[in-house]
């Protein structure tokens, strides 16, 4: 599917220019109930992972972080898990309990059950685990004594309400004296994925480029997700918001929020930047897991982009933006677009793209530019499918959004009551949005229909209880017109 000359550009820049932060393969080798349990871990059978996330985690702290830093460098996660668990009154500080105990043993080394099977497969490991007495706890000790670190550079990390990683860290080293030791750090509960990113940078931690390569632009239905080609993940399905008024637009975004949604599309034309902004700021979900993509305009905003960008991140409000597209085609679009390669070097946006470029635009612009972009948002329906431009635009390793999935206005209750997408709905006890939406991701397209209901809003996220036959997919396929329904 990929072509050569696309794929070696997209690589280059994506490990040369774009933020590093990945899918974990996150197959973790968890303890059975035979302590001698060995397990290998795999990527879907391709090569192998080159780092390894491996933690202690006794209340669940380390745990989140560990799961952070492998998700951003799509390593394998390996949890530390004591052959006799610790329990709360093993914990209990200051009582002569077995941890109390432990610590000041310098001989103790409690069991650990499971084992990494190949550690020679991995050049780096990132070791987590929670401060014990001002000290790593001492199943870190066995854990380091239980394999072959020589060549590997050990990076550890620790969770601690106060105390810093001190000579918790410089005590391990004679454990793995072989090994390349670089400088650990204290983390504080409720540390955020972006603290845990911008710390591996400054490590120069990079995710496994082979691994990645090879998942980007994939749908995972699992996570309902895929990897952008910028290393960020994105949610499959979200909100579209054009059209929205403030009020509406708060309170729909609240809606997909609520009913688990995490995408949210915006742009500067719907005056609806600072509603959305207020929405994500005031649900309970963490920032970092909910994704806005919004849009600046040909035209004055194109013109000084700088700026454009800027009250863009204002009206937000939310600290960065995830996705920044160019909203179609015009004077300075290069020039806008370069822009948004500045503040992606910032850190102030994670990912750029366009909205309503085709082949021909794309062939012209993609030279001029740096980043390859993430994401190419287009009209797509069933009575407009884009059959030849959604296979060019992922051969090139960008992903593909539909905007107007249901047709846009005017076009609607055609669409919804066109009888063979009607039957196929009626067939599986769905709606007709839901079998187009459906129709979408199986083609490999993101979705954002645009709703101010909360029922319907919640109907378009649940998309996952069904799955469309080859035959059926054909049927809709067939009902293509051709038949563009907005100008851009």
């Amino acid at each position: 599917m990929k072509r050569l000359i696309p794929v070696i550009l997209l690589l280059t820049l994506l490990f040369c220019c774009a933020a590093c932060a990945g899918n974990a393969k996150q197959e973790e080798i968890s303890s059975g109930e035979n302590s001698a349990f060995e397990s290998d871990i795999k990527n879907n059978g391709e090569d192998l992972s080159e780092i390894l996330v491996a933690y202690f985690s006794a209340t669940g702290t380390t745990k989140v972080l560990a799961e952070y830093a492998a998700d951003i460098l799509n390593a394998d996660i390996y949890e530390i898990v004591p052959q006799d668990p610790y329990t709360d009154e093993d914990l209990a500080y200051y009582t002569g309990g077995r941890a109390d105990q432990e610590q000041k043993n310098p001989s103790a080394r409690p069991a650990i059950s499971g084992s990494v099977k190949d550690m020679s497969q991995y050049d780096t490991v990132l070791i987590g685990y929670p401060i014990w007495h001002s000290q790593a706890p001492k199943i870190i000790y066995t854990f380091l004594e239980s394999y072959d670190f020589s060549g590997k550079t050990i990076l550890p990390f620790c969770t601690s309400h106060s105390s810093g990683i001190g000579s918790s860290a410089s005590d391990l080293h004679p454990l793995a004296s072989g090994a390349n030791w670089l400088d650990g750090k204290r983390f504080a509960g409720g540390t955020s994925k972006e603290e845990i990113e911008s710390w591996l940078n400054e490590n120069n931690i990079k995710p496994n480029e082979t691994t990645v390569a090879a998942e980007i632009g994939k749908f995972d239905f699992e996570k309902k997700t895929v990897l952008l080609n910028s290393g960020y993940e994105m949610p499959i399905m979200g909100l579209g918001t054009y059209s929205l008024s403030d009020e509406e637009c708060y309170n729909s975004v609240t809606a997909l929020l609520e009913s688990g949604g995490r995408l949210i599309d915006t742009a500067y034309m719907y005056g609806n930047e600072a509603a959305v902004g207020r929405a994500v700021r005031d649900s309970d979900v963490p920032r970092e897991d909910i994704f806005v993509i919004t849009k600046i305009y040909p035209g004055e905003q194109f013109a000084d982009p700088e700026k454009a960008i800027q009250d863009a991140l204002d009206k937000l409000g939310i600290g960065y933006i995830d996705m920044m597209l160019l909203h179609y085609p015009g004077e300075n679009d290069v020039k806008a677009y370069l822009a948004m390669e500045k503040f992606v070097e910032d850190g102030k946006i994670h990912s750029i793209g366009l909205s309503n470029w085709y082949v021909e635009e794309l062939e012209e612009f993609l030279p001029q530019v740096h980043i390859t972009p993430a994401l190419v948002q287009n009209e797509i329906h069933p009575y407009y499918q884009e059959n030849d431009v959604i296979p060019y635009i992922q051969n090139l390793g960008i992903v593909v959004q539909g905007w107007y999935p249901f047709g846009g206005r005017g076009h609607t209750s055609e669409l919804l009551g066109d009888s063979v997408i009607a039957d196929i709905a009626k067939a599986h006890g769905v709606t007709s949005a839901q079998v187009i939406l459906r129709w979408d991701l199986q083609k490999g397209v993101v979705v954002i229909p645009g709703s101010i209901n909360p029922d319907h809003i919640k109907e378009n996220l649940d998309l996952f209880g069904f799955e469309l036959t080859d035959a059926e997919i054909r049927q809709i396929n067939g009902l293509d017109r051709h038949e563009k329904h907005d100008w851009y």
